[in-house]
């Protein structure tokens, strides 16, 4: 049976491809909420943050990055993150127009990434940022940091990370999120991986630590 609380986005409404999770008790409030390089909008772990925000009375646009519209398979191109942070920006307004508060923005590893870039370039456009498994360098080269917007950054942000990801080590991240003036919060999942899988991923604990 179809869930009545799941909307479909097709492509064309706004540009934006996703589903709408919406709440049998709305707190107001939105999140938009996207993937890494590797995966879409229906990754196991979108959907089930998305669906314990929902439970807690959070309107989520689970969404597929521009990049992913465009093909099925593969990863971004290394050109692509202006029109990807587009298209998170289309998304945050499409979803303003179903909530009357605040909406987060929150995406997986590159996803995230490009979240966190469009707020620093926009401080105004997102309430908060939830950042998973943020690709802090690329596995075995710690030289290669992808923080240079994190001076900038005025948005607060939560960021949730598994002590087993090769993108970064707790400590790593831990020293380059101070270089953030906005306030940050930092999860850690033991034994979680780039992924974040496994039992010890707590979406509830990640929803009380983000709407708190």
């Amino acid at each position: 049976m179809a869930d009545p609380d799941l909307i479909a986005i097709p492509t064309d409404e706004d540009g934006v491809r996703g589903f709408l999770h919406e709440p049998r008790q709305s707190l107001g409030r939105g999140m938009v909420l996207t993937h890494g390089a590797g995966s879409n909008c229906s990754s196991p772990l979108l959907v089930k943050l998305a669906e314990a925000f929902r439970g807690a009375g959070v309107s989520v646009l689970r969404c597929d990055l521009p990049f992913r519209q465009g093909r099925r398979v593969g990863p971004p191109s290394p050109k692509g993150g202006e029109l990807d942070r587009a298209g998170l920006k289309a998304a945050v307004f499409l979803l303003r127009g179903r909530v009357t508060g605040g909406v987060i923005l929150a995406g997986h590893s590159y996803g995230g990434r490009q979240a966190s870039m469009l707020a620093a370039d926009e401080p105004e456009l997102a309430e908060s940022l939830l950042l998973l498994s943020y690709p802090l360098h690329p596995p075995r080269k710690p030289d290669q940091l992808r923080v240079q917007h994190f001076p900038r950054l005025r948005t607060p942000a939560a960021f949730v990370h598994g002590t087993a990801d090769p993108f970064a080590s707790i400590a790593e991240l831990n020293q380059a999120i101070a270089a953030i003036p906005a306030q940050t919060r930092l999860i850690a999942v033991e034994g979680a991986g780039h992924d974040l899988g496994g039992k010890r991923f707590d979406a509830d604990r990640i929803v009380a630590t983000v709407l708190a």
